[in-house]
């Protein structure tokens, strides 16, 4: 769907993406992605949290050479699939899909060899995960599809993003990113060290980061900064 960016993830170069946020029970993403891969014989697409109109999480296993076309094209913005996630919650097969496709998307994707698939939609549209998945054998199963919806609910669960920061905290956060010492920091703000080192802790708990530097990342990432 979307284009990757650093903080998206391509599984075909075979990273994963581990949420330290999911309890010890709960299935992790790269879990989540791997049943995925089980049901869906020529890749899956999932864009997790899309806010802004970009995905917080971004992972495709479809073939290199239809993500290429697919990108260079801006499909993302045309396409059929993407619009009927936004537009609803569920899921459907591709051939249930009725809304217009000037572009001839699903005609491209078939001579790629994506020719079944179905798209889940889950999630509020402040925050909407978006989930194709592709088969070049048969239409997926009634089963295969309720599995699906499942495993596509827990990614929701498993990406969402943390509590939000306190505008302290952003603060505190923003001065550092922008090359601030502790003490500078602390300054410009009108507060002790040992505060600013406070706020600072609290935001690490809050993004579940284990350094300052990582929190500074996952902020920006979430679009907190």
């Amino acid at each position: 769907m979307w284009r990757e960016n650093e903080i998206y993830e391509d599984s075909r170069k075979g990273q994963t993406h581990n949420s330290s946020r999911n309890s010890s029970d709960a299935p992790g993403l790269q879990d989540c992605f791997d049943a995925l891969s089980q049901l869906s014989t020529k890749g899956f697409s999932a864009g997790l949290h899309i806010r802004f109109a970009s995905p917080l999480v971004y992972v495709r296993t479809y073939d290199e050479a239809w993500t290429k076309t697919y990108d260079e094209n801006a499909y993302a913005l045309r396409d059929p699939i993407v619009f009927w996630g936004m537009g609803t919650t569920g899921y459907s097969r591709w051939s249930a899909i009725k809304l217009p496709d000037p572009f001839n998307i699903f005609g491209q994707a078939r001579s790629f060899g994506l020719t079944f698939g179905a798209v889940f939609s889950h999630g509020p549209i402040t925050s909407r995960s978006i989930v194709g998945i592709a088969r070049d054998d048969r239409e997926l199963t009634d089963e295969e599809l309720h599995e699906a919806a499942a495993i596509v609910r827990l990614l929701h669960h498993a990406a969402k993003p943390p509590t939000e920061l306190t505008q302290a905290q952003i603060e505190a956060l923003r001065l550092l990113a922008d090359g601030d010492r502790h003490t500078a920091a602390a300054a410009k703000l009108g507060i002790s060290e040992s505060a600013l080192k406070a706020r600072l802790q609290a935001a690490r708990v809050r993004l579940g980061a284990r350094t300052t530097a990582q929190a500074l990342k996952k902020a920006r990432e979430y679009q907190m900064l």
